[in-house]
């Protein structure tokens, strides 16, 4: 049983990083448009505590870009978290030659240093994160690059479905277990009290 729920885990692991939130392609030199460039990297800043607006960036950071990557795995993706509150949760795109018409008018003007410079053949555009959730970052993300979201296959589906079903049974035992678990420390106290009340009517 405990190898069938290792071996349940791992694949659900492998299902969740290919489909959901982030599971897409950036324009690559050969789908690349003129309305939507090369994605040749990203770089992304928050701080490691959520407060003061960093939450949806370290969700984007744990649910998103484990995704993006598998998908893109030619293009670097780097992460930044520092312990700077008042500090810009940022993401910076880099573009190949020029950025996105949509990144050039919703770009921020804040400056993070933590990102890296563009090169010569690079323009970048930062995208302030702050106090938005993980989903709200994703469709601008996607907005700004022209990210084509990969949907989940049939099979995929299928093993989702599967998971969810697995995850309420899973839940159903461990509530069961828990009430078995108590049933027995009350009747082991009761006997316990049933002892000690036998004791004090020898002592009588």
């Amino acid at each position: 049983m405990v190898n069938m729920i290792k071996r349940m885990r791992k694949l659900q692991a492998l299902v969740n990083i290919r489909v959901g939130t982030g599971a897409a392609t950036f324009p690559s030199a050969s789908s690349a448009t003129k309305e939507f460039p090369a994605i040749t990297r990203l770089h992304l800043t928050y701080a490691r505590k959520i407060y003061g607006g960093h939450q949806g960036a370290r969700h984007f950071w744990r649910n998103c870009l484990p995704r993006l990557k598998f998908h893109n795995p030619a293009i670097p993706m780097t992460v930044r978290p520092t312990d700077e509150q008042d500090g810009p949760a940022a993401l910076t795109i880099y573009f190949a030659e020029q950025a996105s018409n949509a990144a050039s008018l919703t770009a921020s003007q804040i400056d993070d240093k933590h990102a890296p410079k563009p090169s010569e053949t690079e323009k970048s555009a930062v995208l302030d994160l702050k106090n938005l959730d993980y989903q709200q970052i994703w469709n601008k993300v996607k907005m700004v690059t022209g990210a084509q979201e990969i949907a989940a296959t049939t099979e995929e589906e299928a093993e989702l479905r599967k998971f969810e079903q697995w995850k309420q049974q899973s839940e159903k035992d461990r509530v069961r277990m828990a009430a078995l678990r108590q049933a027995k420390k009350d009747q082991e106290r009761m006997l316990l009290e049933a002892r000690g009340e036998v004791e004090k009517l020898r002592e009588l």
